[in-house]
């Protein structure tokens, strides 16, 4: 049964304190941000000029910035793990109100500095290595700055653009109530977070199916509010694309990933043509394993061998996680015990806790996971997709100042998809065992993969449709958006799984769509992941080395360029290919080793 927040085990629950130990702390920091910005904007409006006062500015912004990062985490942390608490959704909304102000009052700095020649930005970039990379974004975003004015009303509005992501949250973790399902008079609770978690991973074709039902139904009835809310979000991003000249809403969205168009429909239309053959294969397999009359899109997550999946304690998970990311060295040791004992990880279920799993890795203070432990070995995959998050940002933080911590959002999921390919590593190699060989890749194909290539892959080319539309200028209603939705489905899936009602509906599940073309880039993360582990795994311990390095570059380079520094081109298919490939071989060892088993 799904508690309250007040009736978890505290123990397994992260410790925001360490941002902040007080109400008090949290409100002088805010305080501080307010009144750092009000003193900027005082010494520096209107005199950005030459380039000394240019770097004197940002080095002023990039302290403030220090602080929004630790206040702004705080707000959204604790929120996430309630959405029923009205108090932290009212410190939330008084946040956002106070920084879209701040960001308000700060945005001369970037407009007047794009309007500053070039040779004045490129003095500036040349004499100060800590602004260099804020400097050289800013002059990439030359062509598409609007005037100061203009530039100014959009920060103010910044909280009020946000609202369709508010509305989609509340909507889903607060309002819907899933109450319970029933199966032969027994009754089974019901919310987002067990049947994401549980109920459509149920060996029991008849739990699954129903859960499905019950909570697609339940779906079903918010359809309208949802896609009223996402058509404000897409409306809104096709504005700020022709507001600023860009070609398409797509091109717009890729911008700031500093990717084209190029490797953006690479990645989803090789994935749709050349993947989905494999996993139709493996669709196939499950059938015949679980004995199904139909494959069923409410049948797609089940295991290959549900009664072998063991179960783990949080306490027991620490062994596995540091057998398998100990590789990294005693540096990233120092963040998996450190994780585990200063509690940087919230494990419990409760209600109003936010759905699947985070890392959230603040500037200034260390990462925070979220995660919904349910004691199978599964959430070890999990938990160490998040420690390579955090792994990431610990490191980069170590090496960068805030304005070159970030990545490029086309390689922030390489990091975290390279420590699954680890750890499936490390349980393959401690095992003779047939059905545990099979478990794990299986897993490696039913969580990582899937979960990668097959998810979030087919929420992009989704994605893709519905800004195509938008673009010819066209609005979205739910029945336009389920259609879209179950064309998507039957391009990548056939005939192979039968698509029952509720399957058009998954494009209200994933809060990916309200934070621009993030979808595709876990398949890219991914694709980038399985080359360098190939490697790491065959015992190359230069690409080991290399793979560090890149973590602690943070984002001080390109996507193309991070990538090359380990060993990998993402400028043609190969790489991509060669990742299909490999998942093609995965899958035929399973049906192998399937075979093997049955016939013993």
């Amino acid at each position: 049964m799904i508690v309250d927040r007040k009736d978890v085990d505290k123990s397994l629950t992260w410790d925001l304190s360490a941002i902040f130990k007080t109400e008090k702390e949290y409100e002088e920091s805010l305080d501080k941000m307010i009144n750092s910005s009000k003193e900027i904007k005082e010494e520096f409006k209107g005199k950005l000029k030459d380039a000394a006062d240019i770097n004197n500015c940002l080095d002023k912004l990039r302290d403030l910035e220090e602080i929004a990062v630790l206040v702004y985490t705080f707000v959204s942390l604790n929120v996430s793990v309630d959405q029923t608490d009205t108090k932290n959704q009212e410190r939330q909304m008084k946040f956002m109100s106070k920084y879209s102000n701040i960001l308000s009052r700060l945005s001369f700095i970037e407009s007047e500095i794009i309007k500053s020649s070039e040779d004045v930005i490129k003095d500036a970039i040349d004499t100060s290595s800590e602004n260099k990379g804020h400097l050289e974004e800013i002059l990439r975003k030359k062509e598409y700055a609007l005037s100061a004015d203009v530039e100014e009303t959009l920060s103010s509005l910044s909280n009020i653009l946000d609202t369709p992501y508010e509305i989609y949250n509340n909507t889903k973790l607060a309002d819907m109530d899933f109450h319970f399902f029933e199966i032969n008079s027994k009754k089974y609770p019901l919310s987002f977070i067990n049947f994401e978690g549980e109920w459509e991973y149920s060996d029991n074709t008849d739990i699954r199916r129903e859960a499905f039902r019950v909570f697609s139904k339940k779906l079903k009835e918010y359809k309208h509010t949802i896609a009223t809310a996402y058509n404000a979000q897409v409306q809104k991003e096709k504005t700020i694309s022709d507001l600023r000249g860009f070609n398409s809403v797509i091109d717009s969205l890729l911008f700031p990933q500093e990717v084209d168009r190029e490797l953006y429909n690479r990645q989803i239309d090789l994935i749709m043509e050349h993947l989905a053959p494999h996993m139709r294969k493996y669709a196939k397999l499950l059938q015949r394993i679980h004995g199904l009359d139909k494959m069923t899109f409410a049948d797609l997550k089940i295991d290959v061998d549900p009664d072998f999946e063991p179960d783990i304690s949080v306490e027991d998970s620490k062994e596995y996680i540091k057998g398998a990311l100990g590789v990294f060295g005693d540096e990233y040791m120092e963040v998996l015990n450190r994780a585990y004992d200063e509690r940087w990880i919230d494990f419990v279920q409760n209600k109003g806790k936010s759905t699947g799993a985070f890392c959230s890795s603040p500037y200034g203070s260390h990462p925070f996971i979220l995660i919904s432990w349910t004691q199978k070995m599964r959430e070890v995959f999990v938990l160490a997709h998040e420690l390579g998050h955090a792994g990431h940002f610990y490191l980069a933080q170590k090496e960068q100042n805030i304005f070159d911590t970030d990545p490029s959002m086309y390689f922030v999921e390489a990091p975290s998809t390279m420590n699954e390919m680890l750890m499936a590593n490390y349980l393959l190699k401690n095992t003779d065992d047939k059905r545990m060989r099979r478990w794990v890749l299986s897993s490696m194909i039913s969580r990582t993969y899937y979960h990668n290539f097959v998810t979030h892959l087919l929420e992009a080319h989704f994605q893709r449709e519905v800004y195509r539309l938008v673009d010819k200028g066209e609005g979205l209603h739910s029945d336009k958006l389920n259609n879209l939705k179950r064309k998507t489905l039957e391009k990548f899936w056939g005939d192979t799984v039968d698509l029952n009602e509720g399957a058009e509906l998954t494009w209200m599940r994933q809060p990916h769509y309200y934070m621009g073309l993030y979808s595709y880039t876990y398949s890219a993360g991914l694709t980038i992941a399985t080359e360098v582990s190939k490697r790491v795994i065959g015992g190359d311990k230069e690409a080991l080395e290399d793979w560090k390095d890149v973590l602690k570059t943070g984002g001080s380079k390109t996507p193309l360029e991070l990538a090359q520094m380990a060993g990998v081109d993402i400028g043609t298919d190969k790489a991509l290919l060669d990742t299909i490939e490999h998942i093609g071989n995965i899958i035929d060892e399973i049906i192998k080793l399937t075979d093997e088993i049955e016939r013993e």
